[in-house]
Order: C-alpha cells, then structure tokens, then sequence
C-alpha cells in the first residue's frame, strides 16, 4: 500500500499474495483439512488434523485455483471468477511476458482487489483495520466506496457468514477456536442509549437495534375531557405527561448468530428500519408547550 516506494505492479503482486493468504486463513479457521494437498502419504492430511507434528517446510497446501473455488461456495459472495483475474496477473507477471498487473489500470483495479479481500475479512469474522491498521483503513474504504456494488456485497457477506456460524453452533460443528470467540448480548452490543428489540435478518431470532441520536421527539399531553377527545390540552396535569423520540439506527446485533451491522447503510441494505421510537422523559420536555402564533 506505500504508493511513493513501489511501483503498481508491485504493489498488485503483494496485494496478491495476500489474497492467497487471506483466504487460506479463512478456510482454515474452519479446518485446516480445507487447505491441506491430499497426496498418497496423507502427510500434509493427518498434519493438518493434529494426528502428527508437523512444520512449514513438510506441509504443502493445495493451490490458489482451489482456494479460491472453495471460497467461493463457503463465503458468499466471494467470486471466485474475479479472484482468479488477480492470481493470474500475478502469475503472468512472476512466469511470462503477458501483461500482468497492467491490464487494467490501478484506479479500476484496487477497487475489485478490496471486494474480494473484504469478504474474505469477514470470513475470519475480523475487520478492515485489523489488516492494514488503522491508519490506513481509509484508504481501502475509498476504494470500496468506488465499487457499486461494495455495500450490497458487505451486507450480503455479513449475513451469510452469520447464517452459517449459528447453523455450526446448532449442529456442534463450529470450530473450538470460533466457539471461543462467541461473545454474549451485552458484549456484542454497542451500548447506545437507546434501543430496542429487532427480529435478525440473519437467523429470525432477537437482536437489539441501537442508537444514540434524537431525530425527533412529539410531547404527549391528556386533554381536558380524558384521552381520545378533541378537546384542548390541559397542561396542569403534569404527571400524566409522555414523549415520544424518534431515534436514529445506528448498530444492530444479534446474539443468536453474532451477526453485527455497525452503521446506518447496513441496516438499509439488509431491510432493517433505520429509525425506531423510544420514550423519552416528560422533564425534559415540560414546559414547552406550542406556540399559538399570538404576538
């Protein structure tokens, strides 16, 4: 990612590099077994599952070609054609005289680069700064904001991953290592002031939507003749004061699934309400009756 000390075709072979490793990773936290080459030993099999000791140097993991076919049907949506055009570019650039990296150009190329790597990310149920650090967290969200598609992918990656680690807890398959991790309501949730309960898009079960902003709030006061008349308000009888606020959504989570939409164009994209109402205190509001427009 350092612009100024590599040139593109450099950067892109890294880049790439990575890919391999990312999605090595992700497939692994699932099973080593996924990533081991079968050979007529077994060595690099019975390694991968723990039954013999084994280092770097005598384990060999199947190729790119099959890493990116296996990610492609176990974390929706990686597209495996994509990831593919960026592992023979490296290849043409490390083995032949083809165009490589150049065949399309930085600005377009970046941008679908982080769409693939993004969703490999969230298969490892990590973020974007976790990978290239927080100083440099911006930079690829340009480049995601750049690819149409970005936000429809992230969504749909969030939610499938979800899908498929409550349907590993219930069948007891969910890897030790991820079963560790599962966090409770309370720690998953954001703490926001406000929130209430929402059905998850992922699994059905509750989840909490939250929010910390006041969009709008309405002052409910009984009326002279009881409720439900239409007569004028009667403002002396303070305890019977309500408000209502309009709270904007800012972060859903659900413990069934660890599931966790951190911001408002999640929360649209995946069809959850973008505003809810709270209820508010009556001592914040009282005393702000409406204006009759009398000078």
């Amino acid at each position: 990612m350092d612009e100024d000390s590599r040139s593109f075709d450099e950067q892109a072979l890294w880049a790439a590099l990575a890919l391999e490793l990312l999605a090595k990773a992700a497939l692994a936290r699932v099973s080593p077994l996924l990533v081991a080459e079968p050979n007529e030993e077994g060595t690099n099999l019975l390694i991968a599952s723990g039954l013999v000791k084994g280092d770097a140097r005598k384990f060999t993991s199947v190729r790119a070609k099959t890493l990116m076919a296996r990610c492609h049907k176990a974390f929706k949506p990686f597209d495996q054609a994509e990831a593919m055009k960026i592992i023979n570019g490296r290849n043409e650039y490390l083995h032949s005289s083809g165009a490589g990296f150049m065949a399309i150009p930085p600005h377009a190329w970046w941008p679908r680069y982080w769409a693939q790597a993004a969703i490999l990310v969230t298969a490892l149920d990590r973020d974007i700064d976790e990978l290239v650090g927080g100083d440099r967290e911006h930079l690829v969200t340009r480049y995601l904001e750049q690819n149409a598609k970005n936000l429809e992918q992230r969504t749909e990656a969030l939610i499938e991953r979800a899908k498929q680690r409550r349907q590993q807890r219930l069948e007891r398959t969910l890897p030790e290592r991820v079963a560790a991790e599962w966090k409770t309501g309370p720690q998953l949730a954001a703490q926001l002031e406000y929130s209430q309960v929402e059905e998850c898009p992922a699994c059905g079960s509750e989840g909490l939507l939250e929010g910390g902003e006041v969009i709008d709030s309405q002052v409910h006061y009984p009326t002279v003749g009881g409720y439900g008349t239409d007569e004028e308000p009667d403002y002396s009888y303070t305890d019977d004061v309500s408000v209502t606020l309009t709270i904007g959504a800012e972060y859903f989570s659900c413990p069934g699934c660890q599931l966790v939409l951190g911001n408002y164009e999640l929360l649209r994209q995946a069809g959850i309400e973008t505003a809810f109402d709270a209820e508010g205190d009556p001592d914040d509001y009282f005393g702000q009756e409406p204006e009759y427009g009398n000078d």
